[in-house]
């Protein structure tokens, strides 16, 4: 075989300063869904995410958050995205899936306490995060 597919089992860590901004985030955009972009570093299947941006040009409502792919700069950092769910589910939907950006997507769901972050892969599988 020439080329060796190595399968890594992924994780978050998450900064707590990280942590809090999305929740804070999240309160505040409620009773509609807000989203960020999450910035970091991926290696070996660990995804240490350090930072977030607001996506240019969002939008959002009770049922919905997106952007336009289009108008982000060009950033190597960029690791996913989170969004909120303010009908308190943490499951990703079939839109969430199809709209998948980056390696992992994050759900917050409400009332956006500590335990309200969960990560989800592309195909909907449960991620463990850290907050370190």
């Amino acid at each position: 075989m020439l080329f060796k597919n190595k399968k890594f089992e992924r994780k978050v860590s998450l900064q707590k300063d990280v942590h809090d901004s999305i929740l804070s985030y999240c309160q505040m955009k409620h009773p509609n869904e807000g989203i960020l972009i999450l910035k970091g570093k991926s290696k070996n299947g660990e995804i240490d995410v350090r930072g977030l941006v607001i996506p240019p040009f969002s939008e959002s409502g009770p049922t919905f958050a997106g952007f336009p792919h289009s108008f982000l700069p060009f950033d190597t950092s960029y690791v996913g995205i989170v969004h909120s769910h303010p009908s308190g589910s943490a499951e990703p939907s079939v839109t969430d899936l199809h709209n998948f950006f980056g390696l992992v997507s994050m759900i917050v769901k409400s009332p956006y306490d500590d335990d309200s972050i969960f990560a989800w892969d592309r195909n909907g599988n449960p991620i463990p995060i850290s907050i370190v």
